[in-house]
């Protein structure tokens, strides 16, 4: 695979980001992937700061590849976060679920490169305006948060592409080297890859969630709380009190109160399967079986140069 603007950018081997996932992106997936020739990321939405700074001091023990952090720019402690992020000398940030505006400028005085996560087109050039140095453009495809848009991976990539000029990642829905090809024949010059890794051996989720994601039919995710944040959801007991109270037109406190709290770390970290809030994109259902990052890297790869050369024949 030849380098491009990404694998520069990043100083990376591969294009492959992976998604810094609440309660599934600790410092052993995001430094196996890094050490796997992509780049790691360290989920800190659901990370106290004392916990980042091990998870930071962890992944230094762990790899000398290039790695970073993903921070949604709604969470509670932001500023704390990137103190201790430019402290402990992070070279890369990728930001979400907010403007980069605020903080972008505060990244790169401290030499840290920045890519945030859209979900649009006209969020997109908003993220040039602000100075990122990348652009995530993540379809309605994808587990967890989505943008309220619902457009596509298929979509949105070509659409974004042309409104920027930056160096573009694909999200949702690609969980495997077809879809990497795919996406980059839209004009992405990246991925960034969720699912596929939620349910690797590394993740930090818990067993019986990987387990109930590798076994998803077609049918197994929909996208609910739209009153809150669009999020996409296995369906399980607390998914279907959800939908029954949303399609009575319940407003967003009470869908907060069915929630409870640390709704997402009692399903996806600690294993409550029927009430917890279990969070995962559509391309689970292609996932059969719980692997180590090492044969997932090794195995999307060879798709790809496998899929390139099939095309390259038509």
């Amino acid at each position: 695979m030849k380098a491009n603007r990404v694998t520069e950018l990043f100083g990376i081997q591969y294009p492959v980001i992976a998604g810094g996932m609440v309660w599934c992106s600790g410092w052993r997936l995001a430094a196996a992937v890094s050490n796997a020739g992509g780049l790691g990321l360290l989920g800190a939405g659901s990370m106290h700061p004392e916990t980042l700074i091990e998870h930071i001091d962890k992944m230094n023990a762990a790899t000398d590849k290039p790695w970073g952090i993903n921070i949604p720019l709604m969470y509670p402690e932001i500023e704390r976060l990137i103190e201790i992020i430019i402290e402990k000398g992070v070279k890369i940030v990728f930001t979400s679920a907010g403007s980069p505006k605020k903080y972008t400028a505060r990244f790169h005085e401290a030499g840290i490169k920045v890519a945030h996560v859209v979900s649009s087109s006209k969020f997109a050039k908003k993220c040039e305006e602000a100075g990122v140095d990348a652009v995530v453009a993540e379809g309605f495809e994808a587990g967890g948060h989505n943008g309220r848009e619902e457009t596509t991976t298929m979509a949105l990539i070509p659409q974004v592409r042309e409104a920027i000029s930056l160096p573009l990642i694909a999200a949702g829905g690609i969980g495997s080297g077809k879809a990497m090809l795919a996406a980059m024949a839209l004009g992405a010059e990246g991925v960034q890859i969720g699912t596929l890794f939620a349910v690797s051996e590394e993740s930090s989720a818990s067993d019986a969630f990987k387990q109930l994601c590798v076994g998803l039919g077609e049918d197994g995710t929909m996208l609910a709380l739209k009153k809150i944040s669009p999020t996409r959801l296995i369906k399980n007991e607390l998914y279907t009190k959800i939908a029954e109270a949303e399609n009575r037109g319940a407003e967003a406190d009470e869908l907060r109160e069915l929630l409870g709290r640390a709704a997402s770390k009692r399903g996806i970290f600690e294993g409550d399967i029927e009430n917890g809030e279990l969070e995962i994109g559509q391309i689970a259902s292609a996932i059969k079986a719980v692997k180590p990052i090492s044969q997932i890297m090794h195995d999307l790869i060879a798709d790809f140069e496998a899929t390139k050369a099939r095309i390259a024949q038509l």
